[in-house]
């Protein structure tokens, strides 16, 4: 594999024998994981020997290694030139994503309900390896409904309101999917865990805006400076874990029918127009309609603790996914395909004027969130024109310590004291849990975004600060 620098901002992944295309990282070399033994940008480079792929394999400015694909992966695949479909190319927490809820509230508003908030939300936000959720289907049909209409569902049975869905990707479902490829026991782990967090780097946190940095983009999404929010990032839980372990699988024992080989098991793949591609799909798309379902219940959640404590309620600024494959129609090459967009650990970030953005974002583009992780910045952002990387930016910080190195390295008592310091009040169910997403575990989330933003993959729009957080 041979790397080269590609202007300051960017790498370059020479294609070599067996690359249908060059891999391109979207960072500077001091974000790039080049420590001996981490693979990220040799998966990178195993992305580009997909059948069908198109352009390049991407990395994001928060690439680390990841299953299959890196986390920070971004590929395309053209259907009808025998393109792929991966489910490593999506992960095992299918439709991962963020949701941000703002206030009409300010600090100082809020200081003097804090501690009753947390305490409430501590309560009544489930979340943890394993734990129960806020929803107790009465019976299979019931999440079978869930998996088809998504937040929609939700919504409809009163646990929201229209805009929730206005303001959500895929307008809170997507439609083509088929709870028939959903194995039973993704069902037993879906039923216990609808509407809850789950654990690792899930979180609910409340945060201030500390800075607006584009006023038209701001005020389109809702957003002021000195104002609160509300982060929820979360997906899938154990449903989408079986549905990928399961279709894996699947595709691996397929895969050699259809004259794929591929130079890692864990990029098991097939056409996307073969029974198994679409199968794979199908209950891809029931997944993500069950992490959509699940941030919508959180949100209800929130909603009512905020209304209790503070009086305040919460609006919706928006809701994107940022692990799933999508089908989309775009111009590559001179001419209109149909590409199946793998984005890994990657945030869709359509530009302004894109017909899948609601009426009143049409002239500013999709809100982007680039969390950090525990007492560091969160970022909004906004889409952006002629992003080459299929309309994608970056979904995180990054890891830069395994969670085993970072249990290592820091000790529950010293991360307590350096989040008190800054002003965070955390409330765990673990502090063990807790020390594997330090912010020293992570990559600088301002180098990152700012990497995106030089690479075109979206512009800031403003920095968020937290003041609480809740933790699996």
């Amino acid at each position: 594999m041979r790397l080269v620098e590609d202007g300051p901002w960017r790498s370059r992944i020479e294609q070599t024998d067996g690359m249908r295309v060059p891999g391109v990282a979207f960072a500077p070399r001091e974000l790039l994981p080049l420590e001996p033994g981490d693979k990220s940008l040799e998966q990178v480079a195993n992305v580009a020997t997909l059948p069908g792929i198109v352009r390049a394999s991407y990395a994001m400015p928060d690439i680390h290694w990841g299953y299959g694909f890196p986390i920070g992966g971004v590929a395309a695949t053209d259907v009808a030139e025998g393109g792929v479909v991966s489910p490593g190319g999506v992960g095992f927490d299918i439709s991962c994503g963020v949701r941000l809820l703002a206030a009409d509230l300010d600090q100082e508003g809020l200081l003097p309900h804090m501690p009753a908030l947390m305490d409430r939300l501590d309560r009544v936000i489930p979340r943890g390896l394993g734990r129960g959720g806020l929803w107790k289907p009465p019976g299979r049909a019931e999440l079978h409904e869930v998996l088809r209409g998504g937040a929609r569902y939700v919504v409809e049975h009163g646990h929201g309101v229209p805009r929730d869905l206005d303001r959500c990707e895929d307008q809170g479902a997507v439609d083509d999917a088929d709870v028939s490829q959903v194995a039973e026991r993704a069902l037993e782990r879906g039923a216990r865990q609808v509407g809850s967090l789950g654990s690792a780097n899930h979180f609910l946190e409340i945060q201030l805006v500390d800075a607006v940095l584009d006023e038209r983009c701001a005020e389109a999404f809702g957003l002021r400076a000195g104002q609160i929010c509300v982060m929820i990032h979360c997906g899938s839980r154990g449903l989408g874990h079986e549905i990928c372990g399961d279709h894996v699988r699947r595709l691996d024992s397929a895969q050699r029918r259809y004259g794929i080989s591929v130079p890692d098991a864990q990029l098991a793949c097939t056409p996307v127009d073969s029974p198994e591609g679409r199968g794979y799909l199908g209950a891809m798309a029931a997944a993500a309609n069950y992490a959509r379902a699940n941030r919508q219940w959180l949100s209800d959640a929130a909603r009512r603790a905020f209304r209790t404590v503070t009086g305040a309620d919460l609006d919706l600024v928006y809701d994107v996914s940022h692990n799933l494959a999508k089908l989309e129609t775009r111009q590559t090459d001179g001419a209109r395909r149909t590409l199946c967009v793998h984005r890994k650990g990657a945030t869709r970030a359509l530009p302004p004027g894109h017909p899948d953005l609601p009426p009143d974002l049409a002239a500013v583009g999709q809100p982007v969130f680039v969390p950090g992780t525990m007492g560091t910045a969160s970022y909004v952002l906004t889409g952006v024109a002629d992003n080459e990387a299929f309309d994608s930016c970056c979904h995180g910080a990054g890891r830069v310590w395994s969670r085993h190195r970072a249990q290592r390295e820091i000790t529950s008592g010293v991360l307590r004291s350096e989040l008190a310091d800054a002003g965070v009040t955390v409330r765990p169910t673990s502090w063990r849990s807790v020390t594997e997403e330090a912010p020293g575990a992570y990559k600088d989330v301002d180098a990152v975004v700012s990497a995106g933003e030089h690479n075109g993959l979206g512009r800031l729009v403003a920095r968020l600060v937290p003041l609480g957080v809740l933790k699996g």
